[in-house]
């Protein structure tokens, strides 16, 4: 029924040995507790007895009481020791039968002492009857624990069998959130992990398949240009200028089609960055590098570049070469759609999620109604096969942070692209 590993068979034997710890313990008070109370009321009575006796020196007035003196025997003894004492002893006999015996001190001129006895006989079988309803009680109580830690085992793994199943039942085809308002408070937080975590899936399908079209669809243009081409070329006889342009056309679409080759490859290559074991990195020492190649090409080509850096240090644990693509990205783009003698803005700060990274350019900005991070989807009339954004995508979701692309909204022209670093997957140390 449950294997080894079994967390339900662990709570299960736990829930039960100290359950019946926890009963055994409160059975074994309750029972000494009635004994010591009704051997207590035995010797009071006793000792009271003996009281009034030695109180009128006299076994006279005891003994002309025959109810009180039923099943009492009382005896006038003599001790070698003068000191006073009260004893208690407990005697079995051979008939099966126990009595309580006390001495007590009568007249010390003499040594003489009072020992009187009662039979507890049915004391002690009642005594046994309580002992044996308590083993009974237990016996029961022991069974009940059993079915009741089965049965709220089961109640507690119950969310954990629902969200099986419903995964279960799931393909890269058919997703369907998590209705977590359902779930108990403490598995909100996986099933809202788990619909993350379907939401990533559902894109990485939606984009797959974007990017196996739009693969297939890009590559079919250059090679249908390179077979036109040849096919002219062989048809008609052409002068060497002619042949020499006609080469040169179908180098441009063989270099068209090695950027798309090259790209996909960087698909592949990012994939693998993924499975790399997360570093301990400091941010903005990572950002002032770009700062330092970009600060250059960006004077090449007449354009301005301003960076604003803050903390002093963020440090993060993870993948570097994911976070470098990100980066490569948003600068790349920037340069290229910013005009000669605008300004690119290149800022970090922290907010109340982590470290907020913007770039922030002064060219045409964008189509909102565009998704830019899917495949081969292009911006303007730029080169380019359109795989930047969709690669920087998917850095970003491996590394844990928020990435978008918006207008600027400072009633200039240009795009503000972001990259937001959770602190709950980071932690900020200070600079050394």
């Amino acid at each position: 029924m449950f294997s080894k590993r079994s967390i339900r068979r662990r709570f299960l034997f736990q829930l039960i040995v100290a359950s019946a710890a926890l009963v055994i313990l409160f059975s074994s008070f309750l029972y000494l507790f009635i004994k010591q109370s009704i051997y207590d009321e035995k010797q009071a009575e006793l000792i009271t007895y003996a009281e009034n006796i030695s109180a009128y020196k006299s076994l006279l007035s005891q003994q002309n009481n025959a109810d009180a003196l039923m099943g009492l025997s009382i005896e006038l003894i003599s001790l070698p020791s003068a000191e006073e004492h009260l004893d208690f002893y407990e005697t079995y006999h051979k008939d099966k039968t126990t009595t309580l015996t006390l001495i007590y001190p009568f007249d010390f001129e003499h040594s003489s002492y009072l020992k009187l006895t009662r039979d507890i006989t049915p004391t002690k079988r009642l005594l046994r009857k309580i002992l044996n309803s308590i083993f009974i009680i237990n016996a029961v109580g022991f069974v009940v624990i059993i079915l009741y830690a089965i049965a709220f085992s089961k109640m507690l793994i119950a969310p954990i069998s629902a969200l099986t199943r419903r995964l279960a039942n799931m393909n890269e085809h058919l997703i369907r959130p998590i209705k977590v308002e359902q779930l108990p408070d403490e598995f909100e937080p996986l099933g809202e992990t788990l619909n993350r975590l379907m939401g990533r899936i559902q894109n990485f399908v939606k984009y797959q398949k974007e990017l196996f079209i739009g693969a297939a669809h890009e590559l079919k243009t250059p090679l249908a240009v390179i077979k036109l081409k040849n096919q002219v070329t062989l048809i008609k006889k052409r002068s060497s200028e002619e042949y020499i342009e006609a080469i040169r056309i179908t180098n441009q679409s063989v270099d068209e089609m090695n950027k798309i080759v090259a790209d996909i490859l960087n698909i592949g290559r990012q994939e693998g960055a993924q499975l790399e074991i997360p570093v301990e990195a400091d941010i903005i020492k990572i950002l002032k590098k770009w700062e330092g190649d970009f600060a250059l090409l960006a004077h090449s080509e007449n354009k301005k570049l301003i960076t604003k850096f803050e903390p002093d240090s963020f440090m993060a644990a993870l993948q570097v070469t994911l976070l470098n693509q990100i980066l490569q990205n948003f600068l790349q783009n920037a340069l290229k759609f910013t005009p000669e003698g605008k300004t690119i803005f290149f800022q970090s700060y922290l907010n109340e999620i982590g470290i907020v990274i913007e770039v922030i350019d002064e060219g045409c900005g964008i189509d909102d109604s565009v998704d830019l991070f899917a495949p081969f989807k292009r911006q303007g009339n730029k080169s380019g096969v359109g795989l930047g954004l969709f690669l920087a995508k998917s850095a970003a979701e491996a590394i844990g942070a928020q990435i978008t692309l918006t207008n600027r909204d400072d009633g200039i022209d240009g795009t503000l692209a972001r990259l937001v670093l959770a602190s709950k997957l980071c932690c900020i140390l200070p600079q050394r």
